[in-house]
């Protein structure tokens, strides 16, 4: 509406006459008072919360039960929608041609910078096209061989890989995931060669582990403790910086191989462009639902550390998770997709 348009309906309406510093600041202020008058208070409406992997993931599981929390908190309905595909790259990109106004999240898991450091040509930027919320949780790795095993420590294996170069095997969910980036990240710190037998997922590797087949696995704490509790394997090492929690008495690989820190995580993030208050108020919402007794010793439980934090240090921390990947990329040769 011009001005001229605004004066006359005002003319016609009203029983006075507009000064002429009045008119000024009616026309001025008129296009601020019709955006607030359309703002809408955040969330307007339910969150969607994409896992861009199948049902039963750990993003899955972790979305399902932090959603009900969060939920409460923000007064609307939390729905975890599950859109697997290509590695996560699905709906990863779903979420990145989302609206930019904090109704559809991504949870992001430790497959998104092993897919970044491998994928040659992905349909997004992996930094620059998300607008960063708070990390949830990291997750070690562990190092098991079989229960019968000679093999006891990490200083026992590189010895065992060394004198025979090539003839260890190790198995991983498939090329460029971070079971085997880990593996090759050691390969490369320990100056071992170990050869690759990748599978298509799943508890393959574990099972070829049991079997006689391999004669190591990287693997997630989550998958193999169960295996471990029965003593159907044994773990030498776990991979986080620090011991794990959970195996107090099984030491890091980096307490042999100092430097050596392999860990997943699940976190949240949004397409880029979610305005600064939405991305804090989710930052505060998740840290307040992570907070909660029952959610941290659930999140624990299941071998994992709760580590929430700023925006800046989820971005970080994924910046050089895609630059740890590349070198090993780099360096081992291995053939991005």
């Amino acid at each position: 509406m011009t001005s001229g348009e605004r004066r006359e309906r005002l003319e016609k309406t009203s029983s006075f006459r507009l000064s002429p510093f009045s008119l000024l600041l009616v026309c001025a202020l008129g296009p601020l008072l019709g955006t607030a008058a359309s703002a809408q208070p955040y969330p307007s409406r339910p969150l969607r919360i994409v896992s861009p992997f199948s049902a039963g993931g750990n993003s899955d599981i972790v979305g399902r039960l932090l959603a009900p929390k969060l939920a409460e908190r923000l007064g609307q309905n939390v729905i975890v929608e599950n859109r697997p595909g290509a590695g996560g790259m699905i709906g990863t990109a779903y979420v990145v041609r989302a609206t930019p106004d904090g109704h559809t999240m991504l949870a992001m898991s430790g497959a998104f910078t092993a897919v970044a450091a491998t994928v040659a040509r992905l349909p997004y930027d992996p930094v620059r096209d998300f607008s960063w919320v708070t990390m949830i949780v990291t997750y070690p790795f562990v190092v098991v061989v079989k229960n019968d095993s000679p093999v006891k420590t990490v200083g026992q294996f590189i010895a065992a890989a060394k004198h025979s170069p090539g003839k260890l095997a190790y198995g991983s969910v498939g090329t460029g995931s971070v079971f085997h980036l880990a593996a090759e990240l050691f390969n490369t710190m320990a100056r071992t060669e170990m050869t690759h037998v990748p599978y298509k997922g799943g508890g393959e590797p574990t099972a070829e582990l049991m079997g006689g087949r391999l004669d190591v696995i990287f693997t997630t704490l989550t998958g193999a403790y169960g295996h471990i509790e029965a003593k159907r394997v044994r773990p030498i090492a776990v991979t986080s910086g620090r011991r794990a929690p959970q195996l107090p008495d099984v030491p890091s690989v980096a307490e042999t191989l100092p430097g050596y820190e392999v860990t997943s995580f699940l976190a949240v993030a949004g397409p880029r462009g979610v305005p600064a208050p939405v991305v804090a108020r989710l930052n505060r919402e998740y840290h307040a639902v992570l907070a909660l007794p029952d959610i941290r010793q659930r999140l624990t439980a299941s071998g994992g550390e709760v580590r929430p934090g700023t925006p800046a240090e989820l971005a970080h921390h994924v910046t050089d998770e895609i630059a740890k990947w590349k070198r090993v990329v780099a360096e081992k040769k291995i053939e991005v997709q």
